[in-house]
């Protein structure tokens, strides 16, 4: 019994009474969700102080780690989610809610730091392309279907890419505004497509408190080269992908741990035969996407970036 009362008043024994204090006053919690996380978030977090038994200084480094974390996101950049893609964590989420698709729906994928929510409505078939972005002609043929085989009409599809320099537009002056990303809507038999340029892999960005991480753990910080999609329709659960293009050198080895086998694209190179449009120069590439969407709630993921 003085124990107990010991817990609820918050007055501490010992090292061994502080979770079960800290524990018991969160027991009133009336969301019965928020009591359920809030908790197992302060047992896990305890037990990784016990098990490392951690020091003082190395407290002191992990809060400066945190707060390095909110002083380096801004509009334009968000190092809190680049921290949970660079430990697995937006990954493990990620599969965990969704599975990792193949036999009904297709496989999820990382939504990233560099979605954004208004992309320029565009007509299928058209280009993504919004100021001069040199690099191999990419042209995109896409379908979305329903799990039962059946296309899906007037659904949204977001289309995001860096470009062959491996920079997304938010970070680089030198490409227009929403140069690469582009809207579109599916037609009656479910299909889109687009023209763009084939992307090219990437660092992620190492200025900030993600980059002395990678750099402490000997990693290098590369993701391979691919294209987002999101895909939007009232009854679906919105879809969030990629697809990677196959012959990139960091398939295995992507630093947000991203990759799943069913996200490896074809990119056909082509060298000769009559290209899509009359402008396009040897190499190009073409890629035959298809999507399958599952039944579900329509939600939109809140924007990294603005």
């Amino acid at each position: 019994m003085h124990q107990k009362a010991n817990q609820r008043s918050g007055i501490i024994g010992s090292a061994d009474e502080v979770t079960p204090v800290v524990l018991a006053t969160m027991q009133d919690t009336p969301n019965p969700r928020l009591r359920e996380v809030a908790a197992a978030f302060v047992r896990h977090m305890h037990a990784f102080a016990r098990e490392v038994k951690l020091t003082e200084a190395e407290y002191d480094i992990g809060i400066d780690f945190v707060n390095r974390i909110g002083q380096a996101t801004h509009d334009s950049h968000n190092e809190g989610i680049l921290f949970a893609d660079a430990i697995g964590f937006s990954t493990l989420v990620c599969l965990l809610n969704n599975g990792a698709g193949g036999a009904s729906e297709t496989a999820s994928a990382l939504l990233g730091p560099f979605w954004r929510m208004n992309s320029p409505r565009t007509a299928s078939g058209g280009s993504i392309v919004r100021s001069p972005t040199p690099g191999p002609e990419l042209f995109v043929s896409a379908v979305v279907r329903d799990t039962g085989g059946k296309p899906v009409a007037c659904a949204e599809v977001d289309v995001w890419q860096s470009s062959p320099v491996g920079l997304y537009e938010n970070q680089d002056d030198g490409q227009a505004d929403m140069n690469l990303r582009g809207k579109f809507t599916t037609d009656a038999e479910g299909r889109f497509g687009f023209r763009s340029v084939k992307p090219a892999g990437y660092p992620v960005p190492t200025e900030g408190p993600v980059g002395d991480m990678l750099r402490a753990q000997k990693r290098h910080p590369y993701r391979p080269a691919h294209l987002h999609f999101l895909i939007y329709r009232s009854g679906f659960k919105t879809l969030v992908t990629q697809i990677f293009v196959d012959d990139d050198e960091n398939l295995e080895s992507d630093v947000v741990f991203g990759v799943t086998r069913a996200l490896v694209g074809e990119f056909r190179r082509h060298d000769s035969g009559t290209p899509p449009a009359a402008d396009v120069k040897t190499p190009w590439f073409t890629l035959d996407a298809a999507f399958v969407m599952a039944a579900g709630e329509a939600k939109l993921p809140v924007p990294p970036i603005k």
